[in-house]
């Protein structure tokens, strides 16, 4: 009995760490390339927060992450499904096209709350350190061009940004 009460336990503490590790999303660890914003600024400028700015912004992003877990999970299931309709050889084009189009709809709300989050972050700013923080990085956090390199977009994607 105590040994099947251990092992429980033991799988709950992994489940629940590899929800926690989820929920974060890709690029937020300390040696992370990626990251907010206002800790990459420009190439070669730092924002220099104040503590005060800091734990602001920490709790943004946590706010961030929690209100749009379920979007996330959400985008996720659209694109295993699409995946899967392409790789169907009996998948009819419109099936397609309608799972495309549901895809393209949660990938613009999360736009939207990247872009709510952004506009409330640089509420906490000075002026100098808005002249740093530039327009955003348009996809998400951490997005650069060279991170489509590879994606099938083809010579010149991204030329106009």
């Amino acid at each position: 009995m105590k040994r099947s009460l251990i092992v429980v336990s033991l799988v709950m503490v992994m489940v629940l760490g590899a929800i926690s590790a989820y929920a974060q999303g890709p690029g937020f660890g300390p040696h992370s390339k990626v990251g907010p914003r206002w800790e990459k600024a420009e190439p070669g400028k730092a924002l220099a927060l104040t503590p005060e700015q800091k734990s602001k912004f920490q709790e943004l992003r946590r706010k961030f992450i929690n209100e749009t877990a379920k979007l996330r999970g959400d985008l996720l299931t659209k694109r295993l499904e699409l995946q899967s309709l392409w790789t169907n050889p009996k998948a009819e084009a419109k099936a397609i096209i309608d799972k495309e189009k549901e895809l393209r709809e949660l990938q613009n709300q999360m736009r939207d709350k990247g872009l709510q989050f952004r506009l409330e972050a640089r509420q906490f700013l000075t002026p100098e350190q808005i002249a740093t923080f530039g327009h955003g990085p348009g996809i998400g956090p951490g997005f650069k061009r060279e991170s489509m390199k590879g994606r099938g977009m083809g010579p010149g994607y991204g030329l106009c940004h």
